[in-house]
Parts: C-alpha cells; sequence; structure tokens
C-alpha cells in the first residue's frame, strides 16, 4: 500500500487511497452510459454488437489505466460522443459515405496515428492557435445538438414528416413512452446531481420497456468476449476486397475526415483537461496546464488505439470533472475505473437490452451539457459570430459534423476577408477552408 501511495503522490497531492477510490467509481458511474451507447452506435455502423461492447469496455480500460499510470492524472477515457456519431451516421451511414466500418476505423486510427506525430513535434500550441476559439466553441456545441437529435429521433420522439421535413412522434406509442421516461429521469437526476444519473436513466427505461415489449430480452446468455473488431483498419474491406487502411489513403474524401476528426479531437481534449483540471488542481490561474505533455501523449495514442480495437476515437471525458469533484487527484483513481470497464465487459446480453429509447435522455442530457458554452461566443463580432452560429445550426441541420465545421471554417476565412483581416487568419485555417471547399464542390 505505501508503494502505491509513493508512485501516484497519492499523500503528497493530499489524497488518500480511499478518496482515490470512491473519486474513481464516481467517474466510472458518470461515464457508464458510454457502454449502452457507443455499441449502439456501431451496431448502426455495421459493427456487431458485442464486438463493439468488447472494444468500448477494453479500450476504454486500457487507455484509462495508462493515463493513471503515464500522466498520473485523474483523467478517464472512453469511446468519444461526437467521432461515433460521424463513423455511425456520417462514415458508414446511407445518406453518408456509406463506407464500410473498418474503413472508418481506419480514418480514425490515421487520425489518431497524426495526432500524436504532431503531439511529438511540439506543435500542439500552432494547431490551438489556427482555429479561433468561437468555432473551437461552436464545434462542441453543434455536436451537441447533434447528439440530442439523434437521441430524440432514435427515441421516436422526432419522426419525418412529409409535409414539414420533421414533426412529432405518437407520445402516446411505448416506444416514445419509454423514451420520455428516460429523459424524464435522466433530467431529474443531472438536476439532483445524482452521480451515474444517465446510468440509472437508461437502466430505469430499460426496465420500464419490457413490459412495454421495446426492451427484448436476450435469447443467448453468452458472457463471453468478441475481439472481432479488433485490428479493423487492417482486416479487409469487403466492398473492394482490399485492406480497410488502404482505402483511406485512396480515397481524397476520407482523408479530409482524417483531418477535421483531429481538429475536433484535438481541441475537446484541450477544453476537457483544462476544466477537469480546475477541480484537480493542476491547472494554474493562467490556465495553463502541469506537465500537459504526457496527458496529450497518452489522449493522442488513444484516438489511434480507438481506431484499431473498432471502438470509434478514445478521448478523454470530461464527465472526469466528477470523480475530481469527488477528491480524486492521481491516476490511482483511474485503475479502479479501468477495473469496472473491464467486469462490464462480460455482459453483452445484458447491455444489448437497451434500445435507442432508453438511450434517449442520456443522449439529450448529453447535448444539453454540451450546449453550456455557448455564452462564451462573442456574438457582437459577426467574424466569430456567424461562422459559429453556421457551424451550430449546419451539424444538425445536414446531419454531418464534417458539413458544419467546414461551412463554418469557409465562412469565417469569407468574412476576414471581406472586413479586410485576411492577415489574421492562420494558414492553416486558409488550407483546411480550401480543403473543404475542394470536398463540397467534388460531393
Amino acid at each position: 500500500m505505501e508503494s502505491i501511495e509513493s508512485f501516484f503522490k497519492i499523500k503528497e497531492r493530499g489524497s488518500t487511497v480511499g478518496t482515490e477510490v470512491i473519486g474513481g467509481l464516481t467517474t466510472f458511474l458518470a461515464m457508464a452510459y458510454i457502454i449502452a451507447v457507443n455499441p449502439t452506435f456501431l451496431a448502426a455502423a455495421g459493427v456487431p454488437f458485442n464486438a463493439a461492447l468488447t472494444a468500448t469496455c477494453f479500450g476504454a480500460a486500457l487507455m484509462t489505466i495508462v493515463m493513471g499510470l503515464v500522466a498520473n492524472r485523474p483523467l478517464a477515457l472512453a469511446s468519444g460522443m461526437g467521432v461515433n456519431a460521424i463513423v455511425a451516421f456520417t462514415l458508414c451511414g446511407a445518406t453518408g459515405l456509406g463506407v464500410d466500418w473498418r474503413v472508418a476505423m481506419a480514418v480514425v486510427f490515421l487520425e489518431g496515428a497524426v495526432i500524436t506525430i504532431l503531439v511529438v513535434c511540439g506543435l500542439r500550441k500552432a494547431i490551438m492557435d489556427a482555429i479561433p476559439v468561437s468555432l473551437r466553441l461552436a464545434i462542441g456545441i453543434g455536436i451537441g445538438l447533434f447528439i440530442a437529435f439523434i437521441g430524440l429521433k432514435g427515441g421516436g420522439i422526432i419522426v419525418s414528416d412529409q409535409s414539414n421535413l420533421l414533426g412529432l412522434g405518437d407520445l402516446k406509442s411505448p416506444t416514445c413512452i419509454v423514451s420520455l421516461v428516460s429523459i424524464l429521469v435522466a433530467v431529474i437526476l443531472t438536476a439532483l446531481d445524482v452521480k451515474g444519473g444517465l446510468l440509472i436513466a437508461i437502466v430505469v427505461a430499460t426496465i420500464v420497456g419490457i413490459p412495454l415489449g421495446v426492451t427484448a430480452l436476450p435469447t443467448n446468455w453468452n458472457f463471453g468476449l468478441d475481439f472481432s473488431a479488433f485490428a479493423a483498419p487492417f482486416q479487409t474491406d469487403p466492398q473492394t476486397g482490399s485492406m480497410a487502411i488502404i482505402q483511406v489513403f485512396v480515397t481524397p474524401a476520407l482523408l479530409l475526415f482524417v483531418f477535421s476528426l483531429l481538429m475536433s479531437d484535438f481541441f475537446d481534449t484541450m477544453g476537457t483537461v483544462v476544466a477537469v483540471g480546475k477541480q484537480a488542481d493542476f491547472v494554474d490561474e493562467k490556465g495553463d496546464i502541469a506537465d500537459i505533455q504526457p496527458i496529450l501523449m497518452v489522449d493522442s495514442v488513444a484516438a489511434a488505439v480507438g481506431g484499431f480495437v473498432g471502438a470509434s476515437s478514445i478521448t478523454t471525458f470530461v464527465e472526469s470533472t466528477s470523480g475530481a469533484s469527488a477528491g480524486a487527484r492521481t491516476g490511482f483513481s483511474n485503475i479502479v475505473i479501468g477495473i469496472l470497464f473491464i467486469v462490464f465487459a462480460f455482459f453483452a446480453p445484458i447491455v444489448g437490452m437497451v434500445s435507442s429509447a432508453a438511450t434517449c435522455g442520456a443522449l439529450t442530457v448529453v447535448g444539453y451539457l454540451m450546449m453550456t458554452n455557448i455564452g462564451d461566443i462573442d456574438w457582437t463580432r459577426i467574424e466569430d459570430a456567424f461562422p459559429a452560429f453556421i457551424t451550430i445550426v449546419a451539424i444538425p441541420f445536414t446531419y454531418s459534423i464534417t458539413n458544419g465545421i467546414g461551412l463554418g471554417f469557409i465562412s469565417y476565412c469569407i468574412i476576414k476577408t471581406v472586413k479586410g483581416e485576411a492577415r489574421d487568419v492562420k494558414p492553416l485555417m486558409w488550407v483546411a477552408a480550401a480543403a473543404f471547399l475542394i470536398m463540397f464542390v467534388l460531393q
């Protein structure tokens, strides 16, 4: 025990082993909804559900433990909401590029590899400076709306309408009843600051769905693991017969996805680390993060690992703030989280009972939480506000995160030019805007 305290500097940081255990458990409960949500998203992309669950749990466990051992900070990692939506509905979806899920994972893998190289080369500051703060905030907000929209649509609350495109679903239907229960419980528990509230909401809605016929009971009680999604980028793409990762290199549109994912992933991480750091006391009054390099390195490698194991991009979770608020100050809390993720990997039949209606509340609340930064955008400056606005609305309206980012980048460069401020636009922004413009023209 003494060696554990010494290695993780538990006493030095004013914590105890017990506090770290509680902090780890708190963070796990706050982010455990991803165990049910991510496999559901990936299953929509064509990944076998059990394989997606195994990849989600083992990927999160591995990288969370690595973060604890290497960076010694209470930063938990798992498959990120947003990137999994890109994989399911933009890369693999019938209305998107329609690529095989293995190719989508190759895109994620390459994004992680590139961002790791950038971190090693010390280009973090250059990349951060390239994108204005307003657009960084807008990307997260737009993704939040997109996630909420996906949740409401999957739960039957929002439906297609021939005359108005969208309409309100039949709230008396069993699916909508389960969705409304899910939303109600999720909102109430979030308002009461109940740890693990989103996971509880999913469980309650799943139970309510049993007598209503919405929750499908398992027919196969096999509690084994399925590692068939591992090494996904290097598996054969059934659509072309070649290795999945090769398709990324020969398809320009996919290379643009690598870039857009890189930008979104990188800045989401920076915001998350600052938020957790404020709670865990490793960010100073200037907002500088102590020992940032190992944190960025692990997070970058995690993105590549997520693509490799078939779990979508693995990233640092903002829910880590809950564990830090509970007293976690070291990476020992990560060991607790990692163990819990491994345990849940064996419960595929139970997790498979979770319907899209049951996760509706969790996705809606996550969307709300991702909207909370909207007040930080300066809405009085059109060069900041309009590109942010376009990004926020285009992501859910076009059902594509990449489209939203691209339109935001292009509009930012145009407005800055019209106002005679073209010199203020960083070179990387010009390159990105040009790349997106080419993508739109070639679509």
